[in-house]
């Protein structure tokens, strides 16, 4: 490891598990599996505690459903012991595409290249002298 690497392993968490993760890791931790993005599950030996070392950028929403419900204690058996499947309308994994060019603009957004109707009022303007049916 270089100089570089540790310094980034001490003082960074978002790019890798940090130095003491990797020790508490090799300590205590029990492999438990990886699921298909190479992120790595592990578990104390009394199963008091769970955690992910993920594999590159640590961003939560990486977690399959599978191993999510496993890792917050919503089943006792992880993906790889149950022989969970992923349903039909789970998609896989995307990176958030904010402030990139791939960004999704809801209709009628200012940003949108072209708007998809013309421009009308949102809602209805409300006058005092209707009020509770009274004219």
């Amino acid at each position: 490891m270089g100089l570089k690497t540790i310094i980034q392993r001490v003082f960074t968490w978002w790019n890798d598990a940090t130095l003491s993760t990797l020790l508490y890791t090799r300590r205590k931790g029990v492999f438990v599996g990886r699921d298909d993005q190479g992120n790595s599950y592990y578990r104390t030996a009394d199963d008091s505690h769970r955690w992910v070392i993920y594999n590159g950028y640590a961003e939560a929403s990486r977690i399959p459903p599978g191993w999510h419900a496993w890792i917050h204690r919503r089943v006792d058996t992880p993906p790889t012991e149950d022989g969970y499947a992923p349903h039909a309308w789970e998609k896989p994994w995307r990176p958030n595409p904010t402030g990139t060019p791939e960004a999704e603009f809801p209709p009628g957004s200012l940003y949108r290249e072209r708007p998809a109707h013309p421009a009308r009022p949102a809602v209805r303007g409300w006058r005092p002298e209707t009020l509770n049916g009274e004219t």
